[in-house]
């Protein structure tokens, strides 16, 4: 992979990663529109990488929604922290079943499998059409609610299944408050790829060439900066219900993906 190649694919993931559109569906399509051909695990490293980059984008955008979650996990009285703590380690609880039972399998599905990604976009764009509903959604986040957007959020792993797309989705169908449920669909995901990395350090699954050290750096800063954008602009895509254009682009670009492999 090249200089060019990395800050490309960076901006990728930084504006898809919280645009309803799938971000590692993304990364799949402009790796093979690039051409690339790293071996999957090295195609997983560059993705765990710049899903780290947005994860960071999103602590900086909620970091008091973050400060108030570490507080309620660890050290707060307030019940109402200390509630949404508890719904937020509630819906990671399916994606981490998942990925502990199927790591494997799931390593598969980044290695450019685009009829894949090309259908699983065409199944966010249905979950878009259903959740774009311009009826007013007013119900807080319950633990009922919190562990279903959790099982959407494990459905996501799949690269074309759009992970704010369904959990938000989710989350509307839900009755949720809209701004609410993009909050919590934000947040929920940033444990998770936090304990990924710290997971892959551990068992030593991670090792960086140092001719890999400028590449990930360049797709890291690219996806941090152009992720805080994205961020703010999807929380008021969110509450104006403009999904529907996404659902568009997404059957778009999943049709073609599709037409292009056959």
């Amino acid at each position: 992979m090249e200089i060019y190649e990395a800050l490309l694919l960076g901006i990728i993931q930084g504006l898809t990663e919280f645009l309803p559109v799938s971000s590692s569906g993304h990364l799949e399509l402009g790796k093979a529109l690039l051409g690339d051909e790293s071996m999957p695990r090295e195609s997983m490293l560059f993705t765990i990488v710049v899903h780290a980059a947005t994860a960071l984008a999103t602590l900086l955008v909620y970091r008091s929604d973050v400060s108030n979650l570490i507080k309620g996990t660890f050290m707060s009285n307030s019940r109402e922290e200390q509630i949404f703590s508890a719904q937020i380690l509630l819906s990671m609880i399916p994606a981490v079943l998942l990925g502990m039972i199927f790591s494997d399998e799931i390593e598969i599905f980044f290695s450019q499998q685009i009829t894949l990604v090309g259908s699983m976009l065409i199944v966010t764009a249905g979950l878009l059409l259903i959740a774009d509903n311009p009826k007013e959604s007013t119900k807080d986040v319950s633990f009922f609610s919190s562990l279903v957007i959790g099982l959407s959020q494990a459905i996501a792993i799949l690269p074309g299944i759009s992970r704010s797309g369904a959990t938000i989705s989710t989350a509307i169908l839900l009755g949720i408050n809209r701004e609410k449920a993009a909050k919590f669909s934000f947040l929920m995901v940033v444990p998770l790829i936090i304990g990924k990395i710290i997971q892959d350090i551990i068992s030593g699954e991670v090792f960086i060439n140092e001719s890999q050290i400028g590449i990930l750096t360049v797709g890291f800063l690219s996806a941090f900066i152009t992720g805080i954008y994205a961020c703010k602009i999807m929380i008021s895509i969110v509450k104006k219900a403009k999904l529907k254009f996404f659902a568009i682009y997404c059957f778009v670009v999943g049709a073609i993906s599709i037409l292009t492999q056959i």
